[in-house]
């Protein structure tokens, strides 16, 4: 963001290098990242490293005290910069000396450091703070789920406003240590590796790391009474599930289906090339929501997603999310399709494996489900808006689309694009774009066609395209797979209170 000096002639060049480059007044940081979707979410200025959280929190009263230190480097020179949050603040300080700081808009915190930052330079930032999250609210919604034995932060895009300061967009993957303090008895569970958990009066502090970049949606924390699991993945991967000790009848469903978090991990590497990280489990607090999320290395699972049985098919959705989505995150929320759609297309492969239909049986049903008038075709999965960024199209058209390119550029290309992909982006963030130039690349097709036809292109793709030109004709869908129950109950996965698309 720095002022251009534009002269004419050939004065140009000479004047140019008399200003020197830091003449230039420092600037405010943008209030958003530039996220169309989204833009007051994320901020300007600066990318961040690390978050290392020291919390508290009392259950019976939803009182959150934290100190977060937030490492970062400056992208301009800034003379005040915002950090997406909702809680109360006491304190800021800037590289050790105290900030000026104000609430700004529905969730920003406005700071102003004591001196002006110079870009590129490394800065310290650390939040006093506390609050009762259950209790904030922005845009009319909350992100904080209270349990009867504490609370939960889950949601996208966006749920870190509630329980830590952050610059809240995937764009900015940072490393994180969070360390909290709950009374004896009852567990606090976030991403990663406990490094450790200490107890003494009256009060036990959990410490967990995740040493791989995350985005800042992905981060959760969970306290309750839990049923906590332990083990390790054929592939050495250690496993920490937990379940709440009053999830009633769904408790049996929910265990035996989150306890093959190891297995399937394993098996989904065989597709997506070796898991990504260092920990792996999942969790299922006592939360009245209805969907499932997959925070890194422990996805969120809500209750309701076992309410008719066992779903391993929704672990093998959320898992799936750790290469498509974690270790590579969206570029912009728009890109969405790049996390739902593979997520959706594991739950088509998982069928097969299990023998409850095939991926193109599935992708037969779904597109003899919709007839050409139905709205679900007016979806682009490539972009389709923030009102429609979780619509079921871009779970199953955006699945569909992924049989459709198996289909053009055969087994061989298709599957060393699903394992390829992971790698080449890993930890990073990629656009759909990046996808389509990828698929190029392998298979040595152009493909820029097909993908407007399946992702972007508001109507029904004609049926050869489909390999669906007898149930075109005869406008009867296909025989129900097995496994379409259990894949069609994840199509709340994300179907949060409707919220998006403000």
């Amino acid at each position: 963001m720095h002022r251009r000096l534009i002269v004419p002639g050939a004065l140009a060049a000479s004047l140019l290098l008399a200003v020197p480059a830091s003449a230039a007044a420092p600037t405010p940081g943008a209030p958003g990242i530039g996220d169309p979707y989204y833009p007051a979410y994320g901020n300007g200025g600066y990318d961040v490293s690390h978050y290392d959280l020291r919390l508290t929190y009392r259950p019976a009263t939803d009182e959150l005290e934290g100190t977060a230190t937030l490492l970062a480097r400056t992208t301009q020179d800034l003379s005040r910069f915002d950090l997406d949050f909702l809680l109360d603040v006491s304190e800021v300080r800037v590289n050790g000396a105290k900030a000026s700081f104000t609430a700004s808009g529905e969730h920003e915190l406005q700071i102003t450091p004591r001196t002006p930052l110079a870009e590129g330079t490394d800065v310290t930032v650390v939040v006093r703070y506390g609050g009762v999250p259950s209790s904030k609210s922005a845009y009319g919604f909350t992100s904080w789920h209270r349990t009867p034995d504490g609370g939960v932060a889950a949601n996208e895009p966006e749920a870190a406003w509630w329980w830590f300061p952050s610059n809240d967009h995937p764009l900015d993957k940072a490393t994180y240590d969070v360390s909290v303090s709950v009374p004896e008895g009852t567990q606090a569970i976030s991403n990663g590796t406990l490094q450790s958990r200490t107890t003494q009066r009256g009060w036990t502090r959990f410490a967990w790391r995740s040493n791989r970049p995350q985005a800042t949606y992905l981060a959760t924390l969970a306290v309750g009474r839990f049923d906590v699991t332990t083990g390790t993945t054929d592939s050495g991967i250690p496993v920490v599930n937990a379940y709440s000790e009053d999830l009633g009848d769904h408790y049996g469903a929910a265990r035996a289906s989150v306890e093959r978090t190891g297995e399937v991990a394993d098996w989904l590497a065989e597709y997506f090339g070796p898991y990504p990280f260092g920990a792996l489990g999942g969790y299922v607090p006592n939360t009245t929501t209805g969907y499932a999320l997959e925070t890194q290395t422990r996805p969120f699972y809500s209750p309701r997603q076992f309410a008719n049985g066992s779903n391993v098919s929704v672990v093998v959705h959320e898992l799936a999310h750790q290469w498509y989505g974690d270790s590579v995150s969206v570029a912009g929320w728009k890109d969405i399709w790049i996390n739902e759609g593979f997520a959706r297309y594991a739950q088509w492969l998982w069928s097969e494996h299990e023998g409850e239909g095939t991926a193109q049986e599935l992708a037969d049903h779904v597109y003899a489900s919709h007839p050409a008038d139905d709205a679900f075709w007016t979806v682009g999965p490539g972009d389709p808006g923030p009102e429609n960024q979780f619509h079921t199209a871009v779970y199953d058209r955006g699945a569909l689309a992924l049989q459709a390119l198996r289909n053009e550029i055969g087994d061989e290309a298709f599957f060393t694009v699903l394992k390829g992909w992971p790698r080449r982006y890993a930890y990073g963030n990629a656009t759909v774009g990046d996808f389509r130039a990828y698929a190029e690349e392998v298979s040595g097709k152009p493909l820029s066609a097909f993908f407007d036809t399946w992702l972007y292109e508001p109507s029904k793709p004609a049926a050869p395209a489909a390999r669906a030109a007898s149930l075109a004709r005869t406008a009867k869908p296909a025989p129900r797979p097995e496994s379409w129950k259990k894949i069609a109950a994840t199509n709340t996965v994300h179907a949060h209170d409707a919220h998006h698309g403000r």
